[in-house]
């Protein structure tokens, strides 16, 4: 895959797939997350897709960090890559999924290695989801949605739909007395 392919298929098509009832579910505008990938490419455009959905964005590089930003800021959820230099992904998720301080944190696995064993492990092991790498916006936006669905994110509030502003309904005869009246005066 070509280096532009690549950043097309990362940034994806914006419109997400929809619900079944019609209705993209996002996590609440605030949500903290944490991106850990060992990629400044991954950390930079993914993290730059949550920012513009209105999260709030932290970054690790290695496992190590990824669990001492875990254990201090409490993010809401977690996206993390397998391959780590030092930690691996899988020993992350262990250890956020044994500590009591981050048990309940959904985690998101991301990797580029295309076996399916990967996919078991990471279930075993407790991750909430699984996506392949490249990913797009659309694959981030789902997963977001099922864990959105399951509970284990707030869900973000609906945006009202503008009120339609009443105007006045002036009839052209009336409109030009008016005119006519502010000239006399």
């Amino acid at each position: 895959m070509t280096g532009m392919n690549f950043f097309k298929r990362l940034l994806g098509n914006h419109a997400a797939e929809a619900a079944p009832n019609g209705r993209q579910l996002q996590a609440a505008l605030g949500t903290r997350m944490l991106v850990v990938d060992d990629s400044p490419t991954i950390r930079a455009v993914l993290g730059k897709m949550l920012g513009q959905d209105g999260y709030v964005v932290q970054k690790a590089v290695d496992g190590e960090s990824a669990i001492d930003i875990a254990k201090a800021e409490q993010p809401e959820l977690i996206f993390l890559d397998i391959v780590l230099p030092g930690i691996n992904g899988f020993a992350v998720l262990r250890a956020l999924k044994h500590d009591p301080l981050t048990r309940h944190i959904p985690i998101v696995m991301i990797s580029g290695n295309q076996q399916a064993t990967e996919q078991f492990y990471v279930q075993r092991f407790g991750a909430d989801d699984f996506i392949k790498k490249p990913f797009g916006l659309k694959e981030v936006q789902q997963s977001i949605h099922q864990l959105v669905r399951a509970g284990r994110l707030v869900a973000r509030a609906p945006m009202p739909l503008p009120t339609p502003v009443p105007t006045a309904s002036v009839t052209p005869y009336e409109e030009i007395r008016s005119t006519v009246s502010g000239m006399a005066a």
